[in-house]
């Protein structure tokens, strides 16, 4: 099949299943005993025949309960088959998908189904979601029919009883038409469903998967989840376009184990499973002896053979990260290695692919050039060529879900899409990210301090566990200040306790001090006053960022 081939996603899967029919689609991990240790999985094979199958079966169940096309049909589950299976079986009927973390809380549940008007849910457990009572709470008051029970199982598979061997014929889909809302779990408060069409979505995969250079051969193990956009077109639809077989684990624990079992060549993933990849993969080397580390120093290709031969596997082909930004370091020493990390950039309100780097390049720290189709502009770059990173392209989304106001804001009149984020592009149109515009610090002297560049310098502090740069004000002056949760556990061996917060802040301080050597002297925390220890976390949304808007101060004094 080639990659132009379809401009909807039902297009998509058709030809995924007339093609790909006998391959496996999906393997996931059967869950393990509870006195199984080490636990040692088995998986649940579902080949792409199977899964076109059960999607036309599901479409019949859907039209039995009443829906039809344009319907909203919700669906708040971990990834599993039933996931997939509703999802393919709701657009095969021409509805529309509302993807739901179950990380959310039943009010903010409730007030997705209810702006959304969702008319169907597919329910499954995980998070804090695994009672009944709490779903129901979710949706009372709603006409909604709850196609799935809370847990996994029966109630699922006996809506398809009957329903074979004819389903009702596939919806005429075109790609204008809406195949997701997509809601934001967002930094600055309320979720905005974002509206995005078949041609949206089709398109984006087209654009960036020759770059990928992925085939029917590749076994790909990702941790992202279905819900997020991310997750849903690099995990989801990209594996269909090409026939590879995708394994999904939440099991953080278990990866270098289904790598070597599985023959994986491709990990989709976020920084933090990366950084701690490379973390472990530096302590085998320091505990490894001399010779291990002096193979890594002079001969670190050979050493990456070993250690893949270890971690990964022979077939492993490389690391593709999102979501977040990744460590330069980290990058720079997976390829000293021989193991290739492609770096990516995209919002939900693209689809959301705009960036895509190349699994061996020497501009670690950039996201990328954009993928064909896509255009970018910085809009009124400063001295150092950074600005808004401004967007254009067939991916970019039809607008917020009953949001016009919100919409006319982000999306100009020319198609342009201001993403909020700030970035500058090299010569060679690649592009480098400065954090969110929103949370640029404005000095008395003009100059502006990106606060995830001081957060990237100060988390490299072990006593440091998390970290917000913002701004702040003494005597009427806007200053650089930090907001720390400590490592409790490190700062206890070094006999440091809750109890003595003057003591964990002149440690901190001093480190803080060093650290910043890294930083032009603008960008430096100049008072140990403008340094905060917090005694408990941050709040964060259900994508583990931290709610920013709660800590930022409104006011001088």
């Amino acid at each position: 099949m080639k990659i132009d081939e379809f401009s909807t996603l039902n297009e998509l899967f058709s030809l995924a299943i007339e093609r790909y029919r006998r391959l496996i689609a999906l393997k996931l991990a059967k869950p393990k005993a509870e006195d199984e240790e080490p636990p040692k999985h088995a998986y649940h094979e579902t080949s792409y025949g199977e899964l076109g199958e059960l999607a036309e079966r599901f479409s019949g169940a859907l039209a039995e309960l009443g829906l039809e096309k344009g319907d909203r049909v919700a669906i708040l589950a971990k990834p599993c088959l039933e996931w997939q299976v509703a999802l393919w079986g709701a657009l095969r009927l021409g509805a529309i998908v509302v993807p739901i973390d179950t990380e959310l809380t039943p009010p903010e549940i409730e007030r997705i189904l209810r702006e959304s008007g969702a008319k169907a849910l597919i329910a499954g457990g995980g998070g804090r979601l695994l009672d009944k009572d709490k779903i129901e709470r979710a949706v009372a008051g709603h006409e909604i029919k709850i196609a799935h029970s809370i847990r996994m199982g029966e109630p699922f598979w006996k809506l398809l009883e009957g329903k074979e061997p004819a389903p009702p014929p596939p919806a005429e889909v075109h790609p204008e038409d809406l195949a997701l809302i997509v809601y934001t779990s967002g930094t600055t408060g309320n979720a905005k469903g974002v509206m995005l069409s078949h041609h949206n979505l089709a398109s984006n995969v087209r654009a960036f998967l020759p770059r990928l250079d992925v085939s029917s051969k590749d076994v790909i193990l990702s941790i992202i989840p279905w819900h997020h956009i991310f997750g849903f077109t690099a995990t989801i639809l990209a594996p269909l376009a090409v026939g590879a077989t995708l394994i999904y684990t939440d099991d953080y624990k278990s990866i270098p184990r289904m790598m070597l079992q599985n023959g994986v060549t491709i990990l989709v993933g976020v920084p933090k499973l990366f950084h701690a990849m490379f973390q472990r993969i530096e302590e085998r080397l320091a505990h490894g002896g001399l010779k291990a580390r002096l193979v890594y120093r002079f001969f670190p290709r050979l050493a990456g053979r070993v250690l893949r031969k270890r971690l990964t596997g022979k077939a492993f082909r490389f690391i593709i990260s999102g979501g977040a930004p990744l460590d330069p370091r980290v990058i720079r020493g997976f390829r000293r290695l021989g193991l290739g990390v492609i770096e990516g950039y995209g919002l939900s309100e693209t689809s959301p692919v705009l960036t895509f780097s190349t699994p061996f390049n020497r501009k670690a720290g950039s996201v990328g050039p954009p993928v064909p189709g896509v255009e970018i502009k910085i809009l009124d770059p400063d001295d150092q060529g950074i600005g808004e990173v401004l967007v254009r392209g067939p991916n970019v989304m039809q607008g917020y879900y009953k949001n016009p106001t919100r919409t006319e804001e982000v999306l100009d009149p020319e198609g342009w899409f201001h993403t909020g984020d700030l970035g500058r592009l090299d010569r060679d149109g690649w592009l480098y990210l400065h954090g969110r515009r929103k949370n640029v610090i404005v000095l008395e002297s003009g100059k502006n301090v990106y606060p995830e560049e001081v957060e990237f310098e100060l988390g490299k502090i072990p006593y440091i566990q998390e970290v917000l740069v913002k701004r702040g004000f003494r005597g009427g002056k806007e200053v650089v200040q930090a907001l720390i949760y400590p490592d409790w556990e490190r700062l206890g061996e070094r006999g440091l306790s809750e109890a003595d917060v003057e003591g964990v802040k002149e440690l901190i301080w001093e480190e803080i001090a060093l650290r910043q050597r890294e930083l032009a002297p603008y960008k430096r925390i100049k008072s140990r006053e403008d340094l905060i220890i917090l005694s408990e976390p941050f709040e964060k949304t259900s994508k583990q960022d931290i709610k920013r808007y709660l800590y930022q101060e409104q006011e001088k004094g």
